[in-house]
């Protein structure tokens, strides 16, 4: 059987600190062994091909529904996590079926206009986390019934946030791979918007680690990967930390925050907020097409996973229909 073969494989080659296909602690609800597949590549193929993965093509990254075609969405930038993420397994000799399925299912539950929509959300249920939403999405919505993953991959969904601490060095690598993706594509997408240029980035991060793309990419691979050979533990070396901390507080002052991004915040609160609004008292479209889950889950957080699944365009769609009067000809 193929999978014995893989899983011996594993036992074989990789670190004795990564996670094995065969020691899963397993799905919640059980499933007879796939023949060729390991547990892990199972769950990978699970999460590409659900419409959860494919709905991140049409979800803002940072630049709400830009008009160029190079600017990345949601789902470019899941792939590039998951390719550096592999990058950085394999050369630890971690498991990269894991690392690549907790890299796929890692933001399933952003919101459209990405954190902005994620924001504005939040202040209109209370509470709400994308990261959350993700292992929500996996356990339960996906298909009405979720798509049934390894505890090890839910896990590495739940806690791929910034100082979460992952039950996997699997799960610990897809966490420094999102930072090490999204600062640089951002970089790459501000300069593009014309709202930086390399140049403006500060000497000592630029000296240290590239004016290029896939300088700083490269470089912080590189370091990640030599500290965990060197220390034994996965994490970038403190002055690697210590550059990645400056570069995200420069881009937060000069894109995330900055006097243009904070318009369109404003614009997708009243989006956000508004759909909120209609769905929570709308008896006709959302009541009827939305029961089984209203009786489920609650009115309240029915219209909240309704809204995080939206792309940005259907959610334009839908305050386009609800709230901009129509021309009569």
């Amino acid at each position: 059987m193929i999978r014995k073969i893989t899983e011996q494989i594993e036992f074989d080659t990789l670190s004795p600190s990564a996670q094995k296909s065969a020691q899963t602690k397993g799905r919640v609800f059980p499933l007879p062994p796939c023949e060729i597949r390991t547990e892990y590549q199972r769950d990978r193929d699970r999460i590409l091909h659900c419409k959860s993965f494919r709905c991140l093509k049409h979800k803002t990254q940072v630049f709400i529904s830009p008009d160029g075609d190079y600017y990345r969405t949601r789902l470019t930038h899941t792939l590039e996590v998951s390719q550096i993420a592999r990058t950085i397994s394999r050369a630890l000799r971690l498991n990269e079926d894991l690392t690549e399925a907790i890299a796929l299912g890692h933001d399933l539950g952003h919101t459209p206009f990405g954190h902005a929509g994620e924001r504005a959300l939040r202040a209109c249920v209370g509470a709400f986390e994308h990261n959350e939403q993700s292992l929500r999405i996996v356990d339960l919505l996906e298909n009405g019934t979720g798509l049934n993953l390894t505890w090890e991959v839910r896990d590495g969904i739940l806690n791929h946030k910034k100082n979460m601490q992952p039950a996997t060095l699997e799960g610990l690598v897809v966490n420094y791979s999102d930072r090490i993706a999204y600062l640089n594509h951002d970089i790459d997408d501000a300069v593009r918007a014309q709202l930086l240029c390399v140049e403006d980035i500060p000497q000592e991060i630029t000296k240290r680690i590239g004016m290029t793309h896939g300088q700083r990419i490269d470089a912080m691979i590189r370091d990640l990967v030599d500290t965990a050979m060197r220390d034994g533990k996965v994490a970038p070396s403190e002055e690697m930390a210590a550059l990645t901390d400056l570069l995200r507080e420069f881009m937060f002052e000069t894109v995330y925050c900055s006097k243009r991004a904070q318009e369109e915040d404003r614009k997708v609160e009243g989006v956000i907020h508004l759909l909120y609004e209609h769905y929570m008292t709308d008896e006709r479209e959302f009541a009827k097409n939305e029961q089984t889950a209203i009786e489920r889950y609650g009115r309240q957080q029915a219209v909240a996973d309704y809204i995080a699944g939206m792309s940005d365009r259907f959610a334009m769609k839908k305050f386009e229909e609800y709230y901009i009067p129509k021309i009569w000809v």
